[in-house]
C-alpha cells in the first residue's frame, strides 16, 4: 500500500437508512448547504460550522467550480463512496486513481467528540501523515453498515485503542449504521439531510479490482443559494 495513496485504512463491512436532521443554527448564522449531484440522483449535504476549516475549504473548491466532473473512483459496498481527485477528471478507463490534490497544503484535523461516522456523513480523505491532517479536496460519505453491542464492544477493544464508544452514539450505530472505526481518526464534517438513496446506489455499482467503478460515476457540486435554504428550512418544520 502507497502511503501517499489519498483513501481510507481498513475498509470494514457497514449498513441501512436513515433520517437526519436537517438544521442547526448558531447564534443565527446561515446554515452552509451544497447539493452534489451524479447521474444517479442528487443530495443535500449540511457542512457543519463545528469544523469550519474543512467547511471553507469545501465552499471555496465548490464556488471555484473544483468537483465538476470528477469521479467517485473508491467505492465500496457496505463502507463508504469516495471522490475529489483531480486527476481523475480525464482519467482513462481502469487508471488507479486517488493521489491527486488541490493547490496547497493539507487541512489540519478537526476531530469532535460531538461527530461521528453514522451513515450519511461527509469526511475528509488523508494520506498515512501521523498529524492525521485531511486531503484538501478528496472525500467521502460513509455508507456504513448497523451493529450489535457485541460488535461494538470488540471494536473497542480490538480497533479504537480502549477508547469507549458514548451510549448515545452506541444506538445510532445499532440502529442507522456506520463505521465507528474510523471516529476520531478521520475528520467528519457534515452530513446529509437529504437524498440518502443515491449514496446506497453508487455503493451497489459494479467495481473493478482498486474499488473504482466500472462505469464512471461523475459528479457536480454546487452550494445552495439564501432562498434554497430557507426553503430547507421550512420544509424541515413541517414535518
Amino acid at each position: 500500500m502507497h502511503l501517499k495513496k489519498i483513501l481510507l485504512f481498513a475498509p470494514f463491512l457497514l449498513l441501512t437508512a436513515c433520517g437526519i436532521p436537517l438544521l442547526s443554527k448558531k447564534g443565527g448564522q446561515q446554515p452552509h448547504y451544497i447539493e452534489l449531484s451524479t447521474s444517479y440522483g442528487s443530495s443535500i449535504i449540511r457542512l457543519y460550522d463545528e469544523t469550519p476549516l474543512h467547511r471553507d475549504n469545501m465552499l471555496k473548491l465548490v464556488r471555484d467550480g473544483f468537483y465538476d466532473s470528477l469521479l467517485f473512483h473508491r467505492v465500496i459496498e457496505n463502507f463508504m463512496i469516495q471522490g475529489g481527485d483531480p486527476n481523475s477528471k480525464d482519467a482513462a478507463p481502469g487508471e488507479r486513481l486517488g493521489e491527486g490534490e488541490a493547490p496547497g497544503p493539507r487541512i489540519p484535523a478537526e476531530f469532535r467528540d460531538s461527530l461521528f461516522h453514522k451513515k450519511g456523513v461527509l469526511a475528509a480523505a488523508r494520506d498515512n501523515n501521523p498529524e492525521k491532517a485531511s486531503s484538501n479536496c478528496q472525500f467521502y460519505i460513509v455508507q456504513g453498515q448497523v451493529f450489535t453491542d457485541e460488535q461494538l464492544d470488540m471494536l473497542e477493544q480490538t480497533r479504537l485503542e480502549g477508547r469507549e464508544i458514548p451510549q448515545w452514539q452506541r444506538e445510532v450505530y445499532k440502529t442507522i449504521g456506520g463505521t465507528p472505526h474510523l471516529d476520531q481518526t478521520y475528520t467528519v464534517f457534515g452530513e446529509v439531510v437529504q437524498g440518502l438513496a443515491m449514496i446506497d446506489t453508487i455503493a451497489a455499482v459494479e467495481t473493478d479490482s482498486f474499488d473504482r467503478p466500472e462505469k464512471d460515476v461523475k459528479m457536480t457540486i454546487r452550494e445552495l443559494t439564501r432562498r434554497e435554504v430557507r426553503r430547507l428550512e421550512y420544509e424541515d418544520n413541517q414535518l
